[in-house]
């Protein structure tokens, strides 16, 4: 692979932001600086980890920056129960944030996996 844009987790991380982004339009106006932009910075940082960790050239480095892209989305897990309780999300979108994050936490810690575990071809 030449670069992260090719990973599949870094494509999946980006379609949680476009569908944060999507969503959280329509959060009430004076959420603009509360749960609206904390959902949004912690969707950002999602992909945007993944891509400062692939730059950083080492191993340990890179999975560090993967354990802090799946500790944001957490926190987009737990903003979206936050914004479902507090009727902001549809259950619908709700769910399709539920199924993104699912999505991209069992691609994180499948490549945090393959990274930790030693290849056999080594052996």
């Amino acid at each position: 692979m030449r670069n992260y844009k090719e990973l599949a987790v870094w494509q999946k991380a980006m379609a949680v932001v476009r569908g944060i982004y999507r969503i959280t339009v329509r959060f009430p106006g004076d959420e603009r600086f509360g749960l609206t932009a904390q959902i949004r910075r912690a969707a950002v940082s999602i992909p945007a980890n993944i891509a400062e960790g692939w730059g950083r050239g080492t191993t340990r480095e890179y999975i560090q920056f993967l354990l802090i892209a799946r500790g944001s989305l957490m926190e987009v897990e737990t903003q979206a129960i936050i914004a479902r309780q507090l009727q902001f999300l549809t259950d619908q979108d709700f769910e399709s944030i539920e199924h993104q994050n699912e999505e991209v936490g069992r691609m994180l810690n499948g490549l945090i996996h393959s990274l930790r575990t030693p290849s056999r071809a080594a052996a």
